[in-house]
């Protein structure tokens, strides 16, 4: 009659169980592929955009710090004192008349690409002062995508 025996899977089974087949291997090879070449071109320019976002937030938090200076002071820091006077009192006249001991930032910060921010008092975009980064080149003006980041 009928035998109650288990079925053993045969070793044939078993090996081929274990592991995935060449074709497998091919097939998400060729789906991260395709995603790769969907996303990376999308992904590639958001470091850039980064930057310039960073900059412009760096911009703001020196003029907000240079308006407190201003306050206390009077008036702005001469383009010779710089942004150092946000860090260290001016030892050169005009003197700030109620600096705020400790200062106004504990350290300058540094462009996104690795550059001081320029400073110029009066400035020369329709406003008091100037605080702006030259951008990824280092040098006034640029190209469309590599202009200079400020606060006009």
């Amino acid at each position: 009659m009928f035998s109650c025996k288990k079925l053993a899977p045969s070793n044939k089974s078993i090996r081929r169980q274990k592991g995935f087949t060449l074709i497998e291997i091919m097939v998400v090879i060729v789906i991260i592929g395709i995603l790769a070449t969907l996303v990376v071109p999308r992904i590639m320019g958001r470091p850039d955009e980064a930057r310039v976002v960073s900059a412009k937030h760096d911009v703001a938090t020196l003029v907000q710090a240079l308006k407190l200076y201003k306050l206390d002071s009077g008036r702005y820091p001469t383009t010779e004192q710089g942004l150092n006077a946000l860090v260290q009192k001016p030892s050169s006249d005009p003197m700030p008349m109620n600096w705020k001991i400790g200062g106004y930032l504990d350290k300058l910060p540094q462009d996104p690409w690795g550059k001081p921010y320029q400073y110029a008092n009066p400035g020369t975009h329709n406003n008091e002062i100037d605080v702006y980064s030259l951008g990824a080149d280092g040098k006034p003006g640029g190209a469309e995508n590599d202009s200079d980041i400020g606060n006009w």
